[in-house]
């Protein structure tokens, strides 16, 4: 199978050099440093799955790698139009791209940019960063990946339990879910609300979820989504809070979410499609959300990466 990965981050990257391990066609758009160091000496895979140096073929033109079977889209939510559209000569007349961004709205996004192909949502579960250009640093074992397409036709449903296969021989699990929508939210559940306080507390899991103050925040913070995805029709499963919270606390000490490390190092952050997302739906449906709204204004001058400082 021809993987195409759009792009070869923390996320997509990880997925790529396990695949790519396990003898597929792995293909990547990437520019700058990272292309170079891929192109010199290949994907390397740090951290539990670690392994040596991958080959992949990487350029910063899609036209120059050609259509691929699946294209797996793993890019920040504000550069989902742009990285669709490069990527639109990867997709021939039956590419599958699956959107693994984080929070709910990426799918959309990148379906109405590449109109007329087939773009099924998807979810993520891993923790990696790009610690070097071409180096990507899993911090943590959770490799997982879930997508699916409700009605599909047979084509498009064979391909998708072909990769569910590949993907568990490269040692990724892999399921198809009959309502990815609530999959989606539900991971939006947790992540919004560790990504939010992270990054404005500037400190891991270990620390936040050990002061009854911060927990309580998370827990608020947790329902507040919950209860926008049940207002919106989200049949998210019963008990999802305690489930949510229980994971948050049983990260990682020294986990970040990715939002940190982004704020950290003065890049935009994906706020808006988190928290701001959250508030601008529960405005919308009457759902009260200050946590979120908080949150949402401490973080939000960050959004374009560091503010420019007045004087």
């Amino acid at each position: 199978m021809r993987i195409a990965l759009v792009a070869p981050g923390g996320v997509g990257g990880s997925f790529g050099a396990l695949l790519a391990r396990a003898g597929e066609e792995v293909v990547a758009l990437a520019r700058g440093p990272h292309l170079d160091a891929i192109r010199r000496r290949g994907l390397v895979l740090e951290g539990p799955l670690a392994g040596p140096p991958v080959p992949i073929a990487a350029g910063a033109d899609a036209a120059t790698l050609g259509p691929a079977d699946v294209v797996l889209f793993a890019v920040k939510l504000h550069q989902a139009e742009q990285a669709a559209r490069d990527a639109a000569p990867l997709f021939g007349p039956g590419t599958i791209g699956i959107s693994l961004l984080n929070g709910v709205t990426g799918p959309g996004v990148i379906a109405a940019a590449l109109p007329g192909r087939t773009i099924l949502p998807g979810v993520a579960y891993v923790s990696a960063v790009i610690a070097a250009p071409g180096v990507i640093r899993m911090t943590g074992g959770m490799c997982r990946m879930v997508t699916g397409a409700p009605g599909a036709d047979a084509a498009t449903r064979a391909r998708l339990d072909d990769l569910v296969a590949r993907c568990g021989r490269a040692g990724i699990g892999a399921t198809l879910a009959e309502d990815v929508e609530a999959v989606l939210w539900e991971k939006l559940v947790g992540l919004a609300a560790n990504a939010a306080l992270t990054a404005a507390g500037r400190v891991p899991a270990g620390l936040l979820y050990a002061d009854p103050d911060v927990l309580a925040a998370a827990e608020a913070l947790i329902a507040e989504t919950a209860a926008v995805a049940r207002a919106l029709g989200v049949a998210l499963p019963a008990g999802v809070e305690a489930k949510v919270l229980a994971m948050m606390r049983g990260f990682p000490p020294t986990m970040y979410a990715s939002m940190y490390h982004d704020i950290a190092r003065g890049a935009p952050i994906e706020v808006e499609g988190l928290s701001g997302h959250i508030l601008r739906e529960g405005r919308r449906l009457g759902v009260p959300t200050p946590h979120h709204q908080a949150l949402y204004a401490v973080l939000k001058p960050h959004a374009g990466g560091q503010p420019a400082l007045p004087g």
